[in-house]
């Protein structure tokens, strides 16, 4: 699929990056206004974490090409395996505890989130179905703690997709 001009993609990515990844980040948005009880901190720490989210977009936007198939399921099967990583728990602990700014927060997030995004891109970056599934998954990896009950058959999940794609 194309991705459109750099302005219609940006302000795509920017309001599905808010209504994806902001309902996750309220725990770590009330933590961080409670600990300065400061007014400010709310729209500041929210603003901070999407700009992060924003240069992610920039950095889609750069290096994505149409593709077909093949390469979807390449990408599903790294996503799968990521999830399945030490680097992708230890984001998500992170991602899950107070953190000083929502700039970290978000590096965290992205790190925790990488790959499923990475598979959202793959698949249809512009795909509302997709986004609902994807944003449910990375909401609940934030808000819950880390399972290997649910974490493992989700990894062999998204490899086990990644694969039906090359079929």
């Amino acid at each position: 699929m194309e991705l459109g001009t750099p302005a219609v993609f940006a302000a795509t990515w920017l309001t599905m990056m808010a209504a994806m990844m902001l309902p996750g980040a309220a725990p770590a948005v009330g933590r961080a206004a409670a600990a300065t009880g400061r007014v400010l901190t709310v729209p500041i720490f929210a603003g901070t974490y999407l700009a992060v989210w924003s240069a992610v977009g920039l950095l889609v936007y750069a290096v994505y090409l149409p593709h077909g198939a093949a390469a979807t399921g390449i990408v599903a099967i790294a996503a799968g395996i990521y999830e399945l990583t030490p680097l992708k728990h230890a984001c998500r602990e992170r991602c899950r505890h107070t953190v000083r700014s929502g700039a970290q927060f978000g590096i965290y997030c992205v790190g925790s989130s990488i790959g499923l995004m990475a598979m959202l891109v793959a698949v249809d970056v512009m795909s509302m179905a997709w986004c609902v599934v994807i944003g449910a998954l990375i909401t609940a990896q934030k808000l819950l703690p880390p399972r290997a009950y649910v974490d493992v058959p989700v990894g062999l999940g998204i490899v086990g997709l990644g694969l039906g794609m090359l079929a």
